[in-house]
């Protein structure tokens, strides 16, 4: 009975089905970065450029038996990709309110705090009078 308690609180703890939610909205924006690599940007930007150096399938591409084109075409997919990303972040970033920043955070003062630097330098003021 015990180990069954354990497993739930393992479970169903915050941190568990948060890593959940992120790897299945992982998963669906993965599809959406493949989709606009493949179906948008290679056909665009891709395409014309190994047309005009006369290499129509790139995946097909050997020298003396090795397929280097496959390699090649799976570098060529993951800058694509990184690329996407790196914009597709940055435009997040610019969109999301940014956080604060330490100084703001910093300058930001609680009334419990406040009261602890009044004791402070109460305490401070009463041990120089000595």
């Amino acid at each position: 009975m015990k180990f069954i308690q354990e497993f739930k609180t393992f479970a169903f703890k915050g941190n568990v089905i948060d890593l959940a939610v992120g790897v299945i909205i992982g998963a669906a924006f993965g599809k959406i970065v493949s989709s606009l690599v493949e179906d948008v940007i290679t056909p665009l930007l891709l395409n014309p450029a190994l047309d005009a150096v006369g290499a129509k399938n790139i995946a097909q591409l050997s020298w003396h038996g090795v397929t280097y084109g496959n390699f090649l075409s799976a570098v060529i997919s993951f800058l694509c990709i990184a690329l996407v990303l790196f914009w597709l972040i940055k435009i997040a970033n610019k969109v999301v309110k940014p956080a604060e920043t330490d100084e703001e955070v910093a300058t930001t003062i609680t009334k419990d705090q406040e009261l602890l630097m009044e004791i402070r330098d109460l305490l401070r003021n009463r041990n120089s009078g000595l």
